[in-house]
């Protein structure tokens, strides 16, 4: 299994939403490292969902239900979208500046490349986040 970020600013597309909807497609990604980063994505994998620009902080994991399909809104052929499921709430968001200042988070793809839309996370990292988010 593999681990991802995913970011959603939540004016946009809340987690509260997300849950709502119990599936939605990650559409409208031009930035070739973040399609990439989709194309990999294999079903069962899970995704951290962070909300971007407010909030600033890590609310949620999301599974990949659907692997990569033409994005539906381009007809240009390469982009790509994957569904996602809602899978768990962190008990406890998790912020930029705690990842930031923690040890064994620093190092993060959210840190280091902070425009990337959709990153790879390490193992250790999403097991320290989940461990900081309670659960």
């Amino acid at each position: 299994m593999n681990y991802w970020l995913i970011k959603s600013e939540p004016f946009k597309y809340s987690w509260e939403q997300f849950k709502k909807d119990k599936i939605t497609f990650w559409d409208g990604v031009r930035n070739y490292a973040a399609r990439n980063n989709l194309k990999a994505m294999k079903k069962g994998d899970l995704a951290l969902f962070y909300h971007s620009n407010e909030g600033l902080c890590i609310v949620g994991i999301a599974k990949v239900v659907k692997e990569a399909y033409q994005d539906p809104t381009t007809k240009e052929e390469a982009w790509v979208a994957v569904d996602f499921a809602p899978f768990k709430a962190l008990k406890t968001p998790i912020t930029l500046a705690q990842i930031k200042a923690d040890e064994y988070l620093k190092e993060m793809q959210l840190v280091k490349l902070q425009r990337l839309s959709v990153s790879i996370v390490k193992a250790e990292e999403f097991d320290r986040v989940c461990m900081l988010g309670g659960l």
